[in-house]
């Protein structure tokens, strides 16, 4: 990553209270997703290994992986754009697997590639409980014209 490291990157500083409040009543809630950190370049949260979670083996479900890194990155990309005029929105994500795991609560943590003044990609890595790589994955999004018709500005 070149200089985005060096300096904050957010238009509005990420509030955790705030989003995970705005996640109230979808599916993000659902799954147990909380926010649980920032940094200057850097959005974390957590999310419980349960029955919510898991795929019919009883390991967390590759999906789910994807949905805790889709909302990492989406939300970390609205907090870097001026909410009254631009939304991030995904266009591709990807992920890789890397090892499984059964219980417990599996951390993300998000970081931006690139920020672009129409293009943003973010990589998140989602770890156990004993910091072992899960789950790495990449989600890129296109800074679209706010419009009334795609719901919630993030705080």
């Amino acid at each position: 990553m070149s200089d985005l490291s060096t300096a904050p990157i957010w238009f509005a500083t990420p509030v955790l209270d705030a989003l995970n409040e705005l996640n109230r009543h979808t599916a993000i809630e659902h799954l147990g997703i909380q926010f649980s950190a920032v940094g200057p370049d850097w959005l974390e949260a957590t999310m419980p290994i349960d029955s919510r979670t898991v795929q019919p083996m009883g390991i967390l479900h590759g999906g789910i992986s994807v949905a805790l890194a889709e909302t990492l990155g989406s939300t970390a990309a609205n907090c870097c754009v001026d909410s009254n005029r631009f939304r991030a929105v995904g266009i591709e994500v990807n992920a890789n697997h890397m090892r499984m795991a059964r219980s417990g609560l599996v951390t993300g943590t998000t970081r931006p590639l690139s920020l672009g003044r129409r293009l943003h990609v973010w990589q998140t890595q989602i770890v156990d409980s004993a910091g072992v790589l899960l789950c790495a994955s990449r989600l890129t999004l296109a800074i679209i014209e706010a419009t009334a018709t795609i719901g919630r500005a993030v705080p």
